[in-house]
């Protein structure tokens, strides 16, 4: 049934829309819409629409780079900008990936965890409480944490306390609010305590 479907959209000639990022970069409105906005509202500019704000698609390189280019970000910081690297490993919520140059286009969540930044012999490593990663097809990645310090500063001895807190929290916890907060601090202090320990 479904294939019947398919054969039969593209027997009408939809495969011959375009898309969104094969947009040419000189178009920066959609027309109609600013047509009917200047009918309606001739003395205000209309708004600017999402299509105004597309650019296109960076080009697939030819060949695989030898190096990934990352860019790790913080909401108050940028941790690494246009960093050359070897290899990334990253905690996703499906397990831990790893990305190489030419890795395939994806968009992963984030799990409390290790991210692992590989550059020749060195390894750095930062505990990520959350956030997404973007893998580029040509060979970029963007990584998004809403919280990352250096492996190498947390305290083993305050992980500790924090589990034990969260652990009796969330027993003592009488409503699903503070049941959600506890076991939320569970998670995330299990995972620094894995991180060390690992």
């Amino acid at each position: 049934m479904f294939r019947r479907a398919a054969v039969n959209l593209l027997a009408r000639g939809i495969r011959s829309r375009t898309l969104s990022t094969d947009l040419p970069p000189a178009q920066t409105a959609d027309s109609s819409f600013v047509e009917a906005w200047k009918k309606v509202i001739p003395n205000i500019d209309p708004p600017k629409t999402p299509l105004s704000f597309m650019q296109p698609r960076p080009a697939t390189p030819s060949s695989i780079p030898s190096k990934l280019t990352l860019n790790f970000v913080l909401p108050y910081a940028s941790q690494l900008t246009n960093k050359e690297v070897d290899m990334v490993i990253i905690p996703a919520a499906t397990g831990h990936m790893g990305v190489l140059p030419g890795h395939v286009a994806t968009i992963t969540e984030l799990k409390p965890g290790v991210l692992s930044v590989h550059e020749g012999n060195e390894v750095t490593k930062y505990f990520v409480s959350s956030g997404f990663a973007f893998i580029h097809a040509n060979s970029y990645a963007d990584i998004i944490a809403v919280e990352a310090v250096p492996l190498d500063q947390i305290d083993p001895s305050l992980v500790q306390k924090g589990l034990t807190d969260f652990a009796q929290k969330l027993s003592s916890a009488s409503t699903d609010l503070e049941k959600a907060e506890a076991q939320i601090g569970v998670d995330v202090h299990s995972a620094l305590n894995s991180a060390l320990t690992g």
